[in-house]
């Protein structure tokens, strides 16, 4: 038996065809005889049918209502309603309509008639989304919730297909959190399974045939059904990073929904397998999240935030603020976890469906955290708190890694061969776990953290796997390409402290990879190093010498990191860049790269390596060179300045 509670809001409900004609009986049943009639522009046809019907009930109009409800919108209409002695709200529009009926609600208790456009359901709920200072804020009240809702099929023949589309995912996401709530009871399980069938045969009805209007009831049945869903239990992941996404980044409401449901139903389906399997079913598909995203494929809808319009760079502050404050889902929410959704939902990736095991035995959840403690506390007593603190956090990070994603054992053994095969093409020349490293962002996460402790230093970027020690002694002026063919480029550098002071006789190791993009390393035929040197900065700060432009560059692909990115679909590709690593005595040693402008994956460098600080002009030229060298054609001329940190202004890393 299954114990439940289930709560039922008090609403009246008018569903078909023409029911917009009961709408002066509904509104004088509410025991109200002046109306303030809210809308917005696209919506003005059916707002005016709605007026004709009021007649002189209507004593005045607002049709600003906006997309998350501003609160300063809310107060404009405020304005308008008191200065009208307005006694009840009519509203004709979709969910930034009914939004604003509901905030006016919430501050006059007013009674309120919705006449929906969309298929957005939030008529039937007593939750309220306001935005104000970059911040959407939820709450809940049943001062919010709507007295009479009035569906007329009609007001919603003139809908666009594409918001037809966007609308219906939004109600099919009410549908699909309701049933993983821990509010769901057998009684909105039935409704919720009920709207998913229906959104799932109408919205290919519809868009096959706009005009279908048994498709367009079918689908504002089933909108009704899940907001009423959505009225009774408590939304998890899927609304809390729509209206993070929505509130603060400005991106539309039912598009939003509608590129995050699958990726945010993949994120919780280890831990709502059942859930899974009833919506699967009821889709008619093997995998729930991938079956969403191919219908919304099938239908036209959106599925990248990015063709919304949102930066990439977003993506770890919308992490952030989706996981900043506890609220109930399925399963665990991490900041790594949500960032790995917003970026997959980002790309526009179809979710793929986890392999099929059977849960764990009752108990075992007990077993794992009792062996993860276990573990955890064998490190209590080594002799460097820190080494303990480090291998602890590592241990519990790993268990969650793979209990939540339900590792297998031969995916384990996978991922063991995986790092021996790493281990074992590692040479003097070549390492391998260095590439694993920078391919997987950790080099530059460790850089990252590193550089942001001296913020008013030139970025550092990562080393990168071909440095060597003791490169040959250089003299300014000296060409350090030795021959070697390319471009050929004059580098004019400056070493200064943060205050700009010239710092003589600093130690600078420069390397780069060829214009075929090999390293010296990697060229078992030539004798000797090339396009590496190490230079001293003269009393001026200054050192100056040759070489060649740099290109771009695929990193050694013939390894097991190669075969990861292939796995993936990523380019082995480096953006055009030479090195330098700097040391001056009483500074905090630099190490970063110059990239050239212009060039080539500077947006998708496979290392994660490029920073805007570091990004320059390597300027074209011909003619005279600063030092009288003769060069036939184009040469190239860098200037650029580095700045590095005192010791004693260093903070300890």
């Amino acid at each position: 038996m299954r114990n439940f509670v289930h709560t039922s809001h008090p609403s009246r409900v008018i569903f078909g065809t023409g029911t917009a004609g009961q709408v002066r009986d509904e509104v004088e049943r509410l025991g109200c005889s002046r109306v303030l009639l809210l809308s917005s522009p696209p919506v003005a046809k059916a707002a005016a049918r709605v007026r004709d019907v009021l007649g002189d009930l209507t004593v005045a109009e607002f049709d600003g209502a906006a997309m998350h409800t501003p609160v300063e919108v809310t107060e404009r209409a405020l304005d308008v309603l008191r200065e009208h002695s307005a006694d009840c709200l009519v509203a004709v529009g979709g969910g930034s309509t009914t939004g604003l009926a509901k905030a006016l609600a919430l501050r006059t208790d007013l009674p309120q008639l919705i006449l929906p456009t969309t298929y957005a359901g939030s008529e039937v709920t007593p939750v309220l989304g306001e935005t104000q200072d970059g911040r959407k804020v939820t709450r809940s009240s049943p001062a919010i919730l709507p007295e009479t809702v009035v569906y007329d099929v009609e007001f919603t023949r003139d809908l666009p297909v594409g918001m037809s589309v966007t609308s219906g995912v939004n109600a099919l996401a009410h549908a699909v959190e309701a049933l993983y709530s821990p509010q769901a009871n057998p009684v909105i399980d039935g409704m919720a399974l009920d709207a998913v069938r229906r959104i799932a045969r109408s919205l290919p009805a519809l868009v096959a045939e706009p005009s279908d209007t048994a498709a367009r009831a079918d689908l504002l049945h089933a909108a009704w059904l899940a907001g009423t869903c959505l009225a009774s239990v408590g939304m998890g992941l899927h609304h809390k990073l729509c209206h993070t996404l929505g509130g603060t980044f400005g991106l539309p409401h039912a598009e939003t929904h509608t590129v995050i449901l699958p990726h945010a139903m993949a994120y919780n389906a280890p831990a709502a397998r059942d859930v899974m399997n009833r919506i699967a079913e009821a889709l008619g598909v093997a995998d729930a999240p991938s079956g969403v995203f191919d219908l919304i494929v099938s239908v036209g809808g959106p599925t990248s935030l990015g063709e919304l319009g949102m930066a990439q760079a977003d993506l770890p502050e919308a992490a952030r603020l989706a996981v900043a404050t506890p609220y109930p889902n399925p399963r665990e929410l991490t900041y790594q976890g949500i960032e790995s959704l917003l970026q997959d939902a980002w790309r526009g990736r179809r979710p793929t469906a986890p392999a099929v095991q059977a849960p764990p035995a009752l108990g075992a959840t007990a077993d794992l955290e009792r062996l993860t403690d276990q573990v955890v506390a064998s490190f209590a007593d080594a002799p460097d708190p820190r080494v303990g603190q480090l291998l602890g956090d590592l241990v519990r990070h790993l268990h969650h890694f793979v209990t939540s994603n339900d590792v297998t054992e031969s995916e384990w053994q996978h991922a063991v061969d995986f790092l021996t095969r790493t281990g074992q093409i590692c040479t003097s020349t070549r390492q391998e776990f260095v590439l694993l490293s920078d391919t997987l962002g950790v080099s530059s996460i460790v850089d990252l953290l590193t550089n942001s402790r001296t913020p008013e230093t030139t970025p550092s970027a990562v080393l990168g796997p071909f440095y060597t020690d003791g490169p040959p002694e250089t003299a300014q002026g000296a060409d350090i390409s030795r021959d070697v063919a390319g471009t050929p480029l004059w580098a004019d550098i400056r070493i200064t402290d943060t205050d700009d002071r010239p710092l003589p006789d600093a130690v600078v190791d420069v390397w780069q990879a060829n214009k075929d993009g090999f390293y010296d390393v990697q060229l078992p035929e030539r004798e000797g190093p090339v396009l590496r040197g190490r230079l001293r900065t003269d009393d001026q700060g200054r050192l100056r010498f040759w070489t060649i432009l740099p290109a771009e560059y695929p990193i050694p692909d013939d390894g097991p990191v190669g075969q990861m990115l292939q796995a993936v679909n990523r380019h082995p590709y480096r953006a055009p860049h030479l090195h330098f690593m700097i040391s001056a005595p009483g500074h905090r040693r630099l190490i970063t790269q110059l990239f050239v402008k212009g060039g080539p994956y500077l947006d998708s460098d496979t290392v994660f390596g490029v920073k805007e600080g570091l990004v320059v002009d390597f300027e074209p030229r011909t003619g005279p060179t600063p030092d009288g060298r003769a060069v036939d054609g184009e040469w190239r001329s860098l200037q650029f300045t580095f700045r590095i940190a005192r010791i004693a202004d260093a903070p300890a890393s």
